[in-house]
């Protein structure tokens, strides 16, 4: 069977203003706790893509109602009904599912259901994935879920999914993240909403703080001191309607794309400006990239507002690895800009990237070379030597991030893209959005 593939580029200056998806992280937990709601709520302007449509359908499965509705064309904020998901929440006890749940491609979706589901009284429930989630490692939700109490079991102990999760009995702990993770963070501060004591998660370098903001907007039980983040067993709690703000991450694509390609301005509004994800504007900046941004409004704690990128020449930089943490969905993104800066970028602290949809440090490392890119690669350190990329094919690897960031990097001189559909998981969209400010058909 033929593989399927996309020809893109070269293309000339990108110019306009782009509004980009709902934010991937913000959806998965705004959904998740409206599911825990009581009454119904709405949640404006999600991502409606392939992993957030999986959380979607392992929440009706535990009983949630969730509809999809449009809303009014050009409609784009919460109080003008644009479009949203519906969603009637079961309280704080869920249903027993009469099936497998399968979590599709969405790591998030897997460990932080874990959390959720570890503190449902009595309920049994078997979660599953595709291939590369069964791939990646669940140990680290596991482990300290089970020092809670939580009944788990699975494949080689329950470090991969298959995973088997008995809920009820869990106590709150104090747990220090041993390798940052916001997901290992969200989930067991989700799960000591069921936890009998206070459960502390103490993380020595800052993660994305999602889950935190939208317990305030819930007003869940939350304390956060220095490092130190707590909660206790919740009491029954309102829906509430959230608007989404545009991902980051996918705007990051697009930004880029602009300071690699000569005469380019875009301008990418309505997106998150969390300074727990934007750690990439730092180090563009850091690169000589010609960047503006400013926060115009906030929704559910979350700020938002619009960021302007102009096409730059770019040096090399060695990366502060305490910024890794800030930004470590945009990695790819930033082997694209290394690619074509001036000199050497050395970027380190990627041992995460090892164990994403992909081995994202591996798969960066192979399509670089694939693009007449020099680049070594170590057990968590890339070093990149910039001048510019050749006309090549992409490989994904399955990988969303990889598929959209290398379409960016070799956009200048032209790129095969095998397999762009996975570039769906959270970007339904992306290379026609390309193409527009291209001024492609």
């Amino acid at each position: 069977m033929d593989r399927p593939y996309l020809d893109l580029g070269p293309c000339g200056p990108l110019r306009g203003v782009l509004r980009v998806p709902g934010d991937k992280s913000v959806t998965h937990r705004g959904l998740m706790l409206l599911a825990l709601s009581q009454g119904e709520g709405r949640l404006f302007y999600p991502l409606k893509a392939g992993d957030t449509l999986s959380t979607a359908r392992v929440l009706r499965a535990l009983g949630a109602e969730i509809l999809e509705e449009k809303g009014p064309e050009g409609a784009r904020l919460a109080r003008e009904e644009g479009p949203h998901f519906r969603v009637r929440g079961q309280g704080l006890r869920l249903k027993e599912p009469e099936d497998v749940l399968d979590c599709g491609n969405a790591g998030t979706l897997l460990r932080l259901i874990l959390g959720i589901l570890a503190g449902q009284e009595g309920l049994f429930a078997v979660l599953t994935g595709d291939a590369s989630l069964r791939r990646r490692p669940m140990g680290r939700v596991v482990e300290p879920l089970r020092a809670m109490g939580a009944s788990i079991d699975g494949r080689e102990g329950g470090k991969k999914a298959p995973l088997a999760v008995r809920g009820g009995g869990l106590k709150g702990v104090s747990y220090t993240l041993p390798v940052p993770s916001a997901q290992v963070k969200s989930a067991l501060l989700l799960a000591g909403l069921f936890a009998e004591g206070v459960t502390e998660v103490v993380e020595p370098v800052p993660t994305r703080d999602h889950t935190e903001r939208l317990f305030r907007h819930f007003g869940l039980p939350l304390e956060a001191e220095g490092p130190r983040v707590r909660t206790r067993r919740a009491e029954p709690f309102p829906a509430r309607d959230l608007t989404v703000p545009g991902d980051f991450s996918s705007a990051a694509f697009f930004l880029v794309a602009a300071l690699l390609t000569p005469g380019s301005e875009v301008t990418v509004e309505g997106v998150g400006l969390n300074p727990t994800r934007t750690g990439l504007l730092k180090v563009l900046r850091e690169m000589g990239a010609d960047l503006e941004w400013q926060v115009v409004e906030g929704e559910a704690g979350e700020p938002v507002g619009w960021i302007r990128a102009r096409y730059s020449p770019l040096k090399g930089v060695s990366v502060d690895p305490g910024l890794i943490p800030l930004m470590v969905d945009e990695v790819p993104v930033l082997a694209a800009a290394a690619a074509w800066a001036e000199g050497e970028t050395y970027i380190p602290g990627l041992s995460e990237l090892r164990v994403k949809e992909s081995d994202r440090v591996a798969a960066i490392a192979h399509n670089l070379r694939a693009l007449g890119v020099g680049v070594e690669e170590g057990p968590d350190w890339l070093r990149i030597q910039g001048g510019g990329v050749k006309p090549g094919e992409v490989e994904p690897f399955h990988d969303h991030r990889i598929a959209m960031a290398f379409a960016v990097a070799a956009l200048p001189v032209g790129v095969r893209i095998w397999e762009p559909h996975w570039a769906e998981i959270s970007y339904p969209g992306f290379f026609q959005d390309l193409k527009r400010l291209c001024g492609a058909s």
